[in-house]
């Protein structure tokens, strides 16, 4: 069936994409809800927490419908679902950000669609991130994504770079051709000293990221917080949370 053309229901009801809409905008106004009485208790204006919703294995007219609801910020993980969906979705007023792992091999194609790259963590990814920005005619938004269980020189489970080799990163991004370096990210870890304790780990990452804005005042984002955690990345500072379950449903076992 063509892009835009509403399935109809089962008997004759509602077209599923009615449907599909209307649970979308009532999941929106909950996290909404939540994310705006996170605000209050935290004394912090509403307008200082941006929502980025995290799309992955959800289709392109799942974007589509969001976009319809007023998203403008929507993230994936996966560059072979994140290209071709992208694509279909040229048309919208989207910000793409990547929040994956991120292979080299890999870099061509997210440089063509992402505006932010929340997942840097090694100087060679971004000196790959930096030649392809170049080569579209772009300026890619970079994030050092902070590994919290990482001990020095090393990688997290998830990646994301050690907390004392952020600094060093942030000089290569800041002076890469086509590179912006906007900020930091985290992922609230599963093992080492902040397992289980979201709240600090995201303290964690608000004091590494007054570390970088000292000398680089213009790396203000902060993203934190997913479905399960948002309150406390709103009550430690984060400026971004990244929520996808409470949007669009919990996933399909991935195959």
């Amino acid at each position: 069936m063509a892009r835009g053309h509403p399935r109809p229901a089962a008997g004759g009801g509602r077209p599923v994409t009615d449907d599909r809409k209307a649970q979308l905008a009532e999941n929106l106004a909950r996290v909404e809800e939540r994310i705006s009485a996170a605000c209050a208790r935290a004394g912090r204006p509403r307008d200082e927490v941006t929502l980025i919703v995290v799309t992955k294995t959800y289709p392109a007219s799942d974007v589509r419908l969001l976009a319809e609801l007023g998203v403008r910020q929507v993230a994936e993980n996966r560059d072979q679902e994140a290209a071709p969906k992208a694509a279909e979705c040229a048309d919208l007023p989207l910000t793409w950000h990547f929040v994956g792992q991120l292979q080299t091999n890999k870099v061509r194609s997210v440089a063509g669609y992402a505006g932010i790259v929340q997942s840097v963590d090694r100087v060679r990814l971004a000196t790959a991130l930096s030649k392809e920005a170049v080569r579209a005619g772009r300026e890619l938004g970079c994030l050092i994504q902070v590994a919290l269980d990482a001990e020095s020189g090393e990688r997290g489970e998830r990646g994301g770079v050690a907390p004392d080799g952020a600094g060093a990163l942030a000089e290569v991004i800041a002076g890469a051709e086509g590179l912006r370096l906007d900020g930091v990210m985290t992922v609230a870890p599963l093992a080492g000293p902040y397992a289980g304790r979201e709240l600090a780990a995201f303290e964690r990452l608000m004091e590494i990221s007054s570390d970088l804005r000292a000398g680089h005042p213009a790396a203000t984002m902060v993203s934190a917080g997913m479905s399960a955690d948002l309150e406390e990345a709103v009550a430690a500072g984060a400026t971004h949370v990244r929520v996808g379950t409470a949007v669009l449903g919990v996933r399909p076992r991935l195959r």
